[in-house]
């Protein structure tokens, strides 16, 4: 087993992309447990500045959560998504799967195609199921891209809604059908084009 966690580190530490149980267990000799590998080693990296940490279905080395302030240096923060990303964003990672037409109900206002364009090209939503409904509309559900670019080892991870209104990441808005909501309430990035980015802000 202890040879079996060394080929399980190995990998780990090569690979730019986390890697599933299946994958690593493919490149191990026959008879090996790439699972159980992943348990030990987990252990064996607790308390240090390095972690084994599990994205969805897939195993990552990370930075330690508290030694993150170590790597400021080398973060570039340069544009934030706009809160119709967020909201969009946070209306997938809670009710996914979820149609476009869901994503419009739930928040009160159109969706512009912009938003949901450039979260499929970060890689941190893709098209999931078609919707077993007339038109069969298409999906949308969170990637293992999302998850660890947030910590999260799965979507039940996430912070409560409440939490999320009380960091102002979402916004209250009136009821479908209420003055100020409809389908005369559209997004501000389908106003016309300011020369910013629809889907970030300054």
């Amino acid at each position: 087993m202890a040879e079996q966690e060394r080929m399980v580190e190995a990998m780990l530490f090569a690979s730019a992309e986390p890697l599933t149980a299946a994958q690593m267990a493919a490149r191990m000799p026959q008879g090996c447990d790439a699972a159980e590998a992943l348990v030990h080693l987990r252990r064996r990296y607790e308390g240090r500045g390095v972690q084994v940490v599990r994205v969805g279905d897939s195993w990552a080395l990370r930075t330690a959560p508290d030694m993150g302030f170590l790597m400021r240096e080398e973060t570039v923060e340069t544009r934030k998504l706009s809160r119709a990303a967020i909201e969009t964003l946070a209306i997938i990672a809670y009710h996914q799967p979820v149609t476009r037409a869901e994503i419009e109900e739930i928040r009160g206002v159109s969706v512009s195609r912009g938003t949901v364009d450039q979260l499929l090209e970060m890689e941190w939503i893709r098209f999931g199921r078609r919707k077993m409904t007339p038109g069969r509309p298409v999906t949308f559900v969170v990637t293992e891209a999302f998850l660890d670019h947030f910590g999260l080892e799965s979507a039940r991870d996430l912070p409560g809604l409440k939490e999320l209104r009380a960091a102002g990441l979402l916004e209250s808005r009136p009821p479908v059908g209420q003055p100020g909501a409809g389908e005369g309430d559209v997004d501000a990035e389908e106003a016309p084009d300011t020369g910013q980015s629809e889907l970030f802000e300054d």
